[in-house]
């Protein structure tokens, strides 16, 4: 199970090129990649668009790639050759769509001096970019373990507040049923005290709405829907793959018992361990909206 947030950083060196990988990732809706890459690298983008997915599911990713250049002597040297190739290649282009009845913005000379197999030499841009994007594999398994290690970080706090729950759904449990015994007692002694006061009572329809008031107070399918709903939680805490969206829509069901729990409460012993629900209910929502 992992987070949506991480980091992950890797670095490297070639001749008189240093570059810094840098991968984040924060909460999201859905899948998210951002790319800043310098000019040059071009080519790595697709390679990360392919490789993100397989390791995340969720979350806004950004991937950057900065390079800085220590200042070798070794110069590249224009490979007058591949450049010929070049040139040709854009006419041709150009010719092509002419003929398809398209237009072709001009090619300048800095965007054919842009493309690396123009230029030989030590510290060409060949160089490096052929080692910086064998590290795409490793920069984004890092981040997938960061992710993971946070995720296990979630876990290990949802476990607790699931656990917090089912006490107070005991608790709450155990209170409703005191709750109703004294009820009881106390509705039977105003009836009692009514019918001794007055004939015009109607023994028949005091019962039926004692009967509908114990209805209307009764929180049984509350406390069994909110103990029904901590055995889910925690399937998902030891299931496997993403498990956000799920436990967002059932932190939703939770705050609905718990709200109506406090509602039918008629104790102030019930309403606090209602409102005591609420409160762990809203840290878990915290902690859930962090999962992937």
């Amino acid at each position: 199970m992992q987070s949506m947030t991480g980091f992950a950083s890797l670095s490297g060196h070639k001749d008189d090129t240093d570059w810094l990988w840098e991968a984040r990732s924060v909460n999201g809706r859905g899948l998210d990649i951002r790319l800043r890459l310098p000019e040059g690298a071009e080519a790595l983008e697709p390679l990360l668009r392919a490789a993100i997915p397989k390791r995340m599911k969720r979350g806004n990713v950004s991937v950057s790639l900065k390079l800085a250049h220590t200042g070798g002597t070794a110069k590249p040297r224009l490979n007058r050759e591949n450049l010929a190739a070049v040139i040709a290649a854009a006419k041709e282009a150009q010719s092509m769509a002419t003929f398809e009845g398209l237009q072709m913005a001009p090619v300048s000379a800095a965007e054919l001096l842009a493309n690396h197999i123009v230029w030989t030499g030590a510290d060409t841009p060949a160089d490096w970019l052929v080692e910086a994007k064998a590290q795409i594999g490793d920069l984004i398994e890092s981040l997938a373990a960061a992710r993971a290690s946070e995720g296990r970080a979630i876990v290990e706090i949802l476990s607790g507040q699931v656990g917090q729950l089912a006490t107070l759904a005991t608790q709450a449990r155990e209170t409703a049923e005191a709750r109703n015994a004294a009820a009881g007692d106390l509705l039977r002694e105003k009836v009692k005290a009514l019918l001794d006061i007055t004939d015009l009572a109607d023994e028949d329809r005091l019962a039926q709405e004692l009967a509908l008031l114990a209805v209307k107070a009764d929180v049984t399918e509350e406390l069994d829907r909110l103990d029904a709903h901590i055995e889910a939680a925690r399937a998902l805490l030891t299931g496997k793959g993403p498990v956000g969206r799920k436990f967002d829509f059932l932190m939703q069901e939770f705050n609905r018992e718990a709200n109506t729990l406090c509602s039918k409460s008629g104790s102030a012993d019930l309403t606090a361990i209602g409102l005591d629900l609420k409160l762990v209910i809203d840290q878990m929502r915290e902690q859930v909206q962090n999962l992937e």
